[in-house]
């Protein structure tokens, strides 16, 4: 999928079956299914969590960095409430902060009954891209 311009492919947003359904600079939505993000007991794997996301926030960072420019995150935190075994969940990116050096989102993941799975907080460095 192409969001102005922004390619949100990768080999790992791939494997994990993430699908954009919404971004723009203040806000991004995607899904990832369970099955195949799981831990050993069968539960979401906290990891998977992670890199919804940081997928999410890293998109709605480059949307707001703007062309020429890229975004690379510098931390990450996450609180995980509740397990989810089937289904999707679903993230949404909210924009707290987004100026010239730095970017933050608020991330809200939830299952497929609208509980609230995992809530995480991103930031972003935004840079010239290399060439520019």
């Amino acid at each position: 999928m192409d969001f102005a311009g922004l390619d949100v492919t990768g080999d790992l947003a791939t494997s994990m079956g993430i699908e954009y359904l919404e971004a723009t600079p203040e806000r991004v939505v995607g899904r990832m299914p369970v099955a195949g993000n799981t831990q050993p007991y069968g539960l979401l794997h906290g990891g998977a969590s992670c890199v919804l996301a940081e997928s999410l926030g890293s998109v709605g960072s480059a949307l707001h960095a703007g062309e020429g420019r890229i975004a690379v995150g510098i931390e990450i935190n996450a609180t995980h409430h509740r397990s989810a075994t089937s289904g999707y969940v679903t993230g949404v990116a909210t924009r707290v902060h987004g100026g010239n050096t730095l970017a933050t989102y608020d991330i809200v993941i939830s299952d497929d009954r609208d509980r609230r799975v995992c809530t995480a907080r991103l930031t972003c460095m935004l840079r010239d891209a290399p060439g520019s």
